[in-house]
């Protein structure tokens, strides 16, 4: 079953089914005369037997490729937009370079099959949207303005974002690779046409 409420996901659990078995095993103990005076004490430690015996639900750690790719879009565009709403707070160059890196990422987030498909490419983009870029802005946002500004932290953000930058060009030029491959390839089929 898959709920977002906990009681019921228990509910539903082999955990829970395993222990009401054994529950129902010492209730059968208590009708047979076996149980005595102690019956409850048995019903519930039988029960516990059988949940604490029962495996666990499986986890399922494969998500909708849309919805993982529309999280983490959502997730670059509240970092861009929330950048943008500082203005004076933080160097100038930084939202350009910002929106310039999420325009890298949201060309291979636009194809959330293909990015599934490419688990290292998966992972750094995840790993840039999730950590370092939201790292480095709100590590320098962090800062007081004067502590910043006295101490050259907004070129130490903008050389971060220049780093990370190429990152994200790394990772789209391998993952668009194919394509400008099968472009390529297509050409050549196109003039040997002729």
């Amino acid at each position: 079953m898959a709920t977002s409420n906990p009681v019921l996901r228990y509910l539903a659990s082999w955990k829970n089914l395993a222990g009401c078995a054994g529950g129902l095993i010492g209730l059968g103990l208590h009708f047979a005369g076996v149980a005595g005076s102690y019956w409850i004490l048995v019903v519930t430690g039988l029960y516990g037997v059988g949940a604490l015996a029962a495996p666990s639900d499986r986890i399922i750690l494969v998500t909708d490729p849309e919805e993982e790719a529309g999280r983490l879009r959502t997730e670059l565009d509240t970092l861009v937009h929330r950048v943008r709403g500082f203005g004076g707070r933080v160097p100038g160059e930084v939202a350009p370079k910002l929106a310039e890196i999420a325009e890298v990422l949201r060309g291979m987030l636009d194809r959330p099959r293909e990015l599934r498909a490419d688990p290292d490419a998966l992972h750094a983009v995840t790993r840039l949207v999730g950590t370092d870029l939201p790292l480095s802005i709100q590590t320098y946002l962090n800062l007081p303005w004067w502590y910043a500004a006295a101490r050259g932290s907004g070129a130490e953000l903008v050389r971060q974002l220049d780093l990370l930058r190429a990152d994200a060009v790394r990772v789209a030029e391998r993952f668009h690779a194919a394509d400008a491959q099968r472009q390529a390839d297509h050409t050549r089929y196109l003039e040997d046409r002729e």
